[in-house]
C-alpha cells in the first residue's frame, strides 16, 4: 500500500526531470565550489607569494619560489622569465632548468607575440623549429603548453612571464587570468628590487665617497650627537675629546665640554643659516680649519650641520718655511751687497798695515799691533768671502785637504772665544785620516761653528764642562766617511726640537745672541761636499754633532 505511491511519485519526477534537474543543479554547484576553491587557492598563493618576496632577493630567487608554490593553483613544470634589453628579447631566468648564459631570442620565436599584442597568451604547442626550443632543445619534450604574459612597470612593457607544463591544453581562461596577475606582482617586485639596487648602489657610492675623503667629515643632528663620521677616531686631532660613545655628544667627543661650546656654531646656524668658517690652534700645536654648514629639513629648519675638518699644520709649516726661505734669500743677496762693498776697502786695509808693519819692523810696540791689525783684516777677508760663497755668488774652490789641519785652525780660531778656566776642550784626533776634497775655510767655519754651540750650551751648567773633540773613519753600509765630532755635556735638545735645529732661522738662543743660521749655513756646507750634518742629543745629557765626509777617493766629481 505504501509502495505505489512511492512509485508513482518516482515515475513522476522522471517523466516530469525533476530529478534531471536536481542532478544537473547538484553537479553545477560543485563545480562552482571548486571553481570558488581554485580561486581561493589561488588568490592564497598570490598572498603567500607577496609576502614571501622582499627587496633583498634575486630575480632567481623570486622565480624559485614562485615555482614552490604555483604547482597548487594550475600544472607547472617550467617557470621562466625573459627580459627586452633594447631591441632584444633575452631569457634571464628559466629554473629548474637553468640556463648557463643568458640567451636572445629572434623576433621570429612566437614568444614575441604577446609582446606585440600587448596581452597574455597561451600557446598549446611550440613549432619544433622556434628558436626557443632550439636555445633549449631539452625542453621540446616537457612543454606541450606555454602561457606568456606580458611584464609591465615604469610604464612600459619590461619581458614576459613564462608558464609552462607538460600536459597539453593544460590552461584555461581562468589559469590564463591568474598568470596575468602573477605577471604583474612580479613587475612590481621586480621594479622595487631594480629601484632597490639602485639606491643600494647610489648609498654604497656615497658612503665609499664619504669614507675616502681624507679630511675628516661629521654630521651632527640638532641635539649634538654625531650622526656620521668618516675618520676614526678623532683625537689625534682633537687631543682633549673622548673616545666616542653611545648618546656621547659632540662637544664631549671634540673637546671633552660637559655643556656646548661657547659660540656653539648649532646655535648659531639656527639663527642664521649661513655657513661658518673657524681657524683653530689644538693644545698640541695642529693648526685646523673648521667649516660649519646648516641642513635643513622641509620646513626649513635646522635639523642638523655639516662639519668639515682640515688639518693645515704641514701647510702652515711649508709657508713658514718659505718665508723663511725668502727672509734667507733676502739675507743673501743683501749679504752679497754688503761684501762686494766691504772687499775693497779691506783690502786696502790689509795693504797698508802690512806696509807700515814692514816700515816698523824694529819697533816692538807699534809692529804687533800692526801685525794684529793685518790679521784681523785677513780674517774679515774671509768672512767676506764666505758671505759670497754663502750667497752663492762665486764657485768655492775645493781641493785634497787633511781634516786634522783644518780642526786644529778651527780651535785656534776659537781659543779667544772660550775661557779655558771654565770649559775644557778635549782633543782625540785620528792619526793617518784619509784626506777629504774640500774647502778648508769652509770646513773650519762649520766646525768653528759646532765649537762655539757647544760652548753655548754649556752655558749656566754647574760643575764640569768639557767639549770633546774626536776625528776617526766611520764605516757605512755603501761607504766609509771621515768624521769629525764635537761633543759637549751640556743641556740638550728637547726631542720635539730636534728636527728643527738646522731650519734657517730657527735659534733657542736669545735673540742678541743667535741668528738661526749657524746649523743651517753648516748644514748646507756639508751638503755641497757630498756629506752630511747629523745629531744626537738627549735633554741634560748633552749633544753630539758629527760632519761625515767622503774619503777623496770616494769623493763624487766636483
Amino acid at each position: 500500500m505504501t509502495r505505489e505511491p512511492d512509485g508513482q511519485h518516482r515515475l513522476f519526477a522522471d517523466l516530469t526531470g525533476v530529478n534531471a534537474s536536481k542532478l544537473s543543479y547538484y553537479a553545477e554547484l560543485k563545480k562552482r565550489q571548486e571553481k570558488i576553491r581554485r580561486q581561493n587557492v589561488r588568490l592564497e598563493i598570490l598572498h603567500r607569494l607577496t609576502r614571501a618576496l622582499h627587496l633583498e632577493m634575486s630575480v632567481d630567487e623570486m622565480l624559485n619560489e614562485a615555482q614552490l608554490l604555483l604547482p597548487e593553483a594550475l600544472p607547472c613544470e617550467l617557470l621562466g622569465l625573459a627580459l627586452l634589453q633594447k631591441d632584444d628579447l633575452v631569457i634571464k631566468a628559466l629554473p629548474p632548468f637553468h640556463p648557463r648564459q643568458s640567451k636572445s631570442l629572434p623576433s621570429s620565436s612566437a614568444l614575441w607575440k604577446p609582446l606585440h599584442l600587448n596581452e597574455a597568451l597561451i600557446l598549446n604547442g611550440l613549432p619544433a623549429d622556434d628558436a626557443f626550443l632550439a636555445g633549449y632543445p631539452h625542453l621540446a619534450e616537457r612543454v606541450r603548453s606555454l602561457v606568456m604574459a606580458p611584464l609591465y612597470y615604469k610604464g612600459a612593457t619590461r619581458g614576459l612571464l613564462l608558464v609552462g607544463s607538460s600536459q597539453s591544453a593544460a590552461f584555461t581562461q581562468e589559469e590564463l587570468s591568474f598568470v596575468q596577475h602573477l605577471a604583474e606582482q612580479l613587475a612590481i617586485s621586480i621594479q622595487n628590487v631594480q629601484l632597490y639596487e639602485e639606491v643600494s648602489r647610489a648609498q654604497k657610492g656615497w658612503e665609499a665617497t664619504f669614507n675616502a675623503v681624507t679630511d675628516p667629515i661629521l654630521l651632527i643632528d640638532a641635539d649634538y650627537n654625531i650622526q656620521l663620521n668618516n675618520h676614526s677616531p678623532l683625537t689625534d686631532l682633537f687631543p682633549d675629546g673622548r673616545p666616542p660613545q653611545p648618546g656621547q655628544k659632540c662637544h664631549v667627543t671634540l673637546y671633552g665640554r660637559s655643556s656646548p661650546c661657547p659660540q656653539c656654531p648649532m646655535q648659531i646656524l639656527t639663527r642664521d643659516p649661513c655657513p661658518i668658517y673657524r681657524h683653530v690652534t689644538t693644545r698640541t700645536h695642529r693648526q685646523l680649519d673648521l667649516s660649519f654648514y646648516p641642513v635643513a629639513g622641509e620646513d626649513r629648519k635646522l635639523t642638523a650641520m655639516t662639519v668639515i675638518i682640515k688639518d693645515i699644520t704641514e701647510k702652515a709649516q711649508m709657508e713658514s718655511r718659505l718665508l723663511h726661505s725668502a727672509r734667507l734669500a733676502a739675507i743673501g743677496e743683501m749679504a752679497a751687497g754688503v761684501a762686494h762693498e766691504l772687499n775693497s776697502p779691506m783690502t786696502v786695509v790689509i795693504g797698508t798695515a802690512q806696509l807700515l808693519y814692514a816700515e816698523l819692523a824694529g819697533n816692538a810696540e807699534h809692529g804687533e799691533s800692526l801685525k794684529e791689525i793685518a790679521d784681523c783684516g785677513l780674517r774679515c777677508k774671509r768672512i767676506i768671502q764666505n758671505l759670497l760663497t754663502f750667497s752663492r755668488q762665486e764657485q768655492v774652490p775645493m781641493e785634497p785637504t787633511h781634516l786634522n789641519r783644518e780642526i786644529e785652525k778651527a780651535l785656534s780660531l776659537v781659543n779667544y772665544l772660550v775661557d779655558p778656566s771654565q770649559i775644557t776642550i778635549v782633543k782625540n784626533l785620528a792619526d793617518n785620516l784619509p784626506r777629504i776634497v774640500a774647502n778648508g775655510v769652509q770646513i773650519q767655519q762649520v766646525v768653528t761653528n759646532l765649537l762655539i754651540n757647544a760652548r753655548d750650551a754649556l752655558t749656566g751648567k754647574e760643575g764640569d764642562k768639557t767639549i770633546l773633540v774626536t776625528s776617526f773613519v766611520q764605516q757605512g753600509l755603501d761607504q766609509d766617511w771621515v768624521t769629525v765630532s764635537v761633543r759637549d755635556n751640556g743641556s740638550g735638545i728637547p726631542k720635539d726640537k730636534l728636527e728643527n735645529v738646522f731650519t734657517p732661522f730657527y735659534t733657542s738662543k736669545e735673540a742678541t745672541k743667535g741668528t738661526g743660521l749657524g746649523l743651517s749655513v753648516s748644514f748646507g756646507i756639508a751638503q755641497a761636499h757630498g756629506g752630511t750634518l747629523e745629531v744626537e742629543s738627549a735633554q741634560g745629557q748633552g749633544s753630539c754633532f758629527s760632519l761625515r765626509l767622503p774619503p777623496a777617493d770616494q769623493h763624487p766629481p766636483i
